[in-house]
């Protein structure tokens, strides 16, 4: 039998031969909802049918013009058959196709709507995981395309720089973290400090370095601050001095130890974050760099792995799309099991970051969130782009803090702070998994 990572790679020209001998399976929800199938036309020649359109464009892909998403991560399955033997033996003497086994994946329909209309007509991405076993629940990714026209569709996608329609945001999107770097910054100070405690600082609301100005959002100065109410605030000039102290080298370890500049454990294409302060970064830079501006690029995809780290004690998990495989009559072939990737942090310096990130729900930026049945720990941002002031709209998070369920990475292209656009996108996943 041809190894899977052969039949899945892009450059194995001889999948057609499979799908000569067998019907491309289906591709269903974790509800059992299915989300791509091969249906046949009045000539009886197959052709793949999405029924949720471009709502799961992205997550499942296509396989027309090659292939992208699940129907590429799960080509072998798709197209491997485990239909009873006797079964397959009739087809084989009467010539016909045996049916690909059905691929199980772990996203969750009502989650994927709840984000795919939260994010309306924006340009953004989406992605929200459970922290325990890393199951990705909702991967949205705008602007989208319709799968089931892409063949009619294809010059037009591939023309299109402006929107980039067949770019996966969730994965393969780089943009500056904003605030949600200050994460990786207060990380960084508790390692070196033994504690988020002993940090003071009178934010004015502007800090000069070097004849470098740096201000927080809108100038509001904070007035004195520890590092709780600095985070809560996402008060820059508290955190850009932070940065200063700790000083280049420090960041850059825990920024690596977050996988930063590292290869990330995806199945599926994506870009490898960075960062790139160095001893020769000035101090305008550092400054810049420690609140998530700079030269500093991560994707949604990443931001949602630290999120779940810090949900799950330090322990990152692997994030998965699939959760087994069954035969073309339900039975099982194949189930996953949750897989640990690495400590990324102890869980001591996880839990003083849930102490923060709770505090940015209960008093801070994220205010939006609270008073609801469910508890939320998290972390806006605002990530500036142009001299213009323009911003992309940023939140990372997770919910049921004492045993938490969700966690979720936002971000919403040219949508301001992290309050005005992907907070409210955030309360409208949360809400969607408790109350349905």
């Amino acid at each position: 039998m041809e190894s899977e990572s052969f039949i899945n790679s892009p450059y194995n020209t001889r999948q057609d031969t499979f799908a000569d001998r067998v019907v491309r399976g289906s591709i269903v929800a974790a509800g059992g909802e299915v989300l791509a199938e091969t249906q046949f036309d009045w000539e009886g020649e197959e052709y793949r049918n999405y029924p949720y359109g471009n709502m799961f464009a992205h997550v499942v892909g296509y396989d027309t013009h090659g292939k992208m998403g699940l129907e590429s991560e799960g080509n072998f399955q798709l197209l491997t058959s485990h239909e009873f033997f006797l079964e397959q033996m009739k087809n084989q003497l009467q010539g016909e196709k045996n049916m690909g086994d059905t691929l199980l994946t772990s996203l969750d329909v009502r989650l994927q709507s709840a984000a795919y209309y939260a994010l309306g007509d924006n340009r953004g991405a989406v992605v929200a995981m459970e922290p325990s076993t890393g199951r990705i629940l909702a991967m949205v990714s705008k602007s989208d395309f319709n799968p089931n026209t892409l063949a009619q569709d294809w010059d037009y996608l591939i023309q299109d720089e402006s929107n980039s329609s067949l770019l996966n945001r969730a994965t393969l999107g780089q943009y500056p973290p904003g605030s949600t770097f200050k994460i990786v910054t207060a990380l960084d100070y508790f390692r070196e400090r033994g504690s988020m405690e002993g940090f003071s600082y009178n934010c004015e609301g502007t800090i000069t370095r070097e004849d470098y100005t740096l201000q927080c959002y809108d100038a509001t100065a904070h007035g004195q601050e520890d590092l709780h109410s600095a985070f809560a605030d996402s008060c820059n000039c508290a955190f850009a001095q932070i940065g200063m102290d700790l000083g280049v080298d420090s960041l850059r370890s825990t920024a690596e130890s977050l996988l930063f500049n590292k290869k990330l454990p995806l199945d599926t294409d994506y870009q490898i974050s960075q960062f790139s302060l160095d001893r020769e970064s000035k101090v305008p830079l550092i400054m810049q760099t420690s609140i998530g501006q700079g030269d500093t690029l991560v994707s949604p995809m990443h931001m949602a792995l630290i999120t779940s780290a810090i949900a799950n004690d330090g322990v990152m998990m692997k994030p998965s799309l699939i959760d087994g495989v069954n035969n073309a009559q339900g039975e099982e072939v194949s189930r996953e099991k949750p897989e640990s990737v690495r400590r990324i942090m102890t869980a001591e310096e996880a839990e003083a970051l849930k102490g923060l990130m709770t505090e940015v729900v209960d008093s801070g930026t994220a205010y939006a969130l609270g008073g609801r049945d469910y508890a939320v720990a998290g972390k806006t941002g605002s990530a500036e782009i142009d001299s213009e002031g323009n911003s992309h709209s940023w939140f990372v998070g997770f919910s049921g803090t004492e045993n938490p369920d969700l966690a979720v990475s936002i971000i919403v292209e040219y949508g301001g702070t992290g309050s005005q656009s992907a907070v409210p996108i955030a309360a409208a996943l949360f809400d969607a998994y408790y109350y349905g």
